[in-house]
């Protein structure tokens, strides 16, 4: 049989690591990119801070007028032009430049801080954009107000995002080589933890196929006491049973082959000498007895096996309707009675007075009550008893079949009602009646009980719920 490949392209190791790559990818690509966010939003909001600082410093210390203003903003934009980082330029209240320290930002038109500022409540704005050289940067535009609060002037901050945003691309950087690592040791783990998992579903793979194929003696080898333990301990339990039931298989074949080769010996035997013609007729009605019950036999056992066929696919039908149990039984008895004294065995009966009817099948009852009895007959020794008795409470009946027979050893006790089994080779039989009758009681709604002790006998109880009893329960589940 092709065995699977598990481990390689198209594996579970290989899935499992790609679904997991995938998780983890959109789980760091989201959380690198709010991070980053994060970042640039803090590493320019605190440049903004930074230069608003510096307007507001000078917002607070001059105070002044239009006119005085204009005289003043050179004044001040030459004080700042020293710093190289960030420019100044001081525009009027329409925002036309009066002086700036750096010419290549003072167009008025560069951003809309001006605007925003004077639509704002706190006379602030800023503005990020691309400067005229190309650069990346920011400007924020603070507003001169006169006691009427009425705009007369400005100060415009310019300075170059370029140092903060490479702050942030370190830190994207960063933190995408920090997921990667995370990424690589999260599959790297997992990927050894799909492989411990692999190994051990790979060689379960293998030795189920095994056991599919008939080796049954193959076990697999618990390592840990985990769920993989428990599945190996399932596997051998289930191996084991299968051996067993195709030894109990095997030996059942034998025992139903041999049961079919004895009848059909003695008629053949016998048909072949009455075909010779030379049989007196007292030879020749014996043959024909020994013939006609031999046909018997063998039609009792093909019958056996088609219940047990139907029985195995869950088709075997049943009449039920109000039967006399009391009759069936006693015929049963009655058709053994004959055997037992040619076997010089007792086969004892005191019939009760009455029985309450049951709800169920007649033949299928006669059929259990005749592999009972002729298993108690089959395992007593000559001289032996075989004593059947019935009762009844009221809601159940109560069906004895007791023998001082060679009785079951307690180790095949548990295992004669299961289908195939034979506790004793030696003794005729096809190892399916037992398991044929506690179904047919099982769906008669009763119970098939089997006591025994090795060498002292077998007792055999059948429980059957009375005709009453069986309606009063059909109608509590059903109303």
């Amino acid at each position: 049989m092709k065995q699977k490949n598990t481990s390689g392209h198209g594996g579970l190791a290989r899935r499992w690591s790609l679904r997991t790559a995938a998780l983890i990818g959109v789980f760091l690509l989201v959380l690198i990119t709010s991070i980053t966010l994060m970042v640039r939003h803090f590493a320019y909001d605190g440049v903004r801070q930074q230069l608003y600082g510096r307007g507001r410093a000078i917002t607070q210390i001059y105070h002044g007028d239009g006119e005085s203003w204009y005289q003043m903003a050179p004044v001040l934009v030459q004080s700042a032009d020293g710093d190289k980082d960030v420019a100044m330029a001081a525009v009027d209240e329409n925002g036309t430049v009066l002086s700036a320290s750096d010419s290549s930002v003072a167009s008025a038109s560069l951003g809309d801080d001006f605007q925003k500022a004077l639509e704002s409540k706190d006379g602030w704005a800023s503005w990020t954009g691309t400067f005229p050289d190309g650069d990346y940067g920011m400007a924020v535009t603070l507003l001169l107000k006169n006691e009427s609060g009425q705009v007369y002037g400005g100060v415009r901050y310019f300075t170059s995002l370029g140092s903060a945003s490479a702050t942030v691309l370190w830190a994207c950087l960063g933190m995408i080589g920090g997921g990667l690592l995370l990424m690589g040791a999260i599959l790297l783990v997992s990927r050894r933890f799909v492989r411990q998992l692999t190994g051990p579903l790979k060689e379960i793979n293998l030795t189920a196929s095994r056991i599919a194929q008939g080796d049954f003696n193959i076990r697999l080898e618990k390592k840990k006491d985990d769920e993989i333990g428990e599945l190996c301990d399932a596997i051998n339990d289930m191996a084991v049973s299968l051996d067993t039931m195709e030894n109990m298989k095997n030996e059942f074949i034998s025992s139903v082959s041999h049961e079919l080769r004895t009848p059909l010996t003695a008629i053949k035997g016998w048909a072949e000498t009455m075909q010779c013609g030379t049989m007196d007729d007292e030879t020749f009605d014996r043959g024909m007895s020994i013939i006609i019950r031999e046909s018997e036999r063998l039609s009792g056992i093909v019958e056996e096996l088609l219940d047990f066929s139907r029985m195995q696919s869950g088709k075997m039908k049943t009449n039920m309707e109000k039967t006399d149990l009391l009759e069936e039984l006693g015929e049963t008895v009655y058709l053994f009675s004959d055997r037992a004294k040619a076997e010089h065995k007792f086969l004892l009966y005191e019939p009760p007075k009455a029985l309450p009817p049951v709800y169920g099948d007649g033949n299928r009852l006669r059929q259990v009550f005749v592999n009972i009895i002729d298993n108690a007959l089959k395992y007593t020794d000559e001289g032996g008893t075989v004593n059947v008795s019935a009762r009844s409470d009221g809601d159940f009946i109560y069906i004895v079949v007791a023998d001082n027979g060679c009785g079951i050893p307690a180790e095949h006790l548990p295992n004669v009602k299961r289908k195939f089994y034979k506790a004793n080779q030696t003794i005729r039989g096809s190892g399916i009646g037992l398991a044929l009758a506690d179904e047919i009681i099982a769906l008669h709604a009763g119970v098939l009980q089997i006591d025994s002790r090795e060498h002292l006998g077998t007792v055999v109880t059948i429980t059957i719920p009375t005709y009453d009893n069986f309606q009063r329960q059909r109608a509590k589940i059903h109303g």
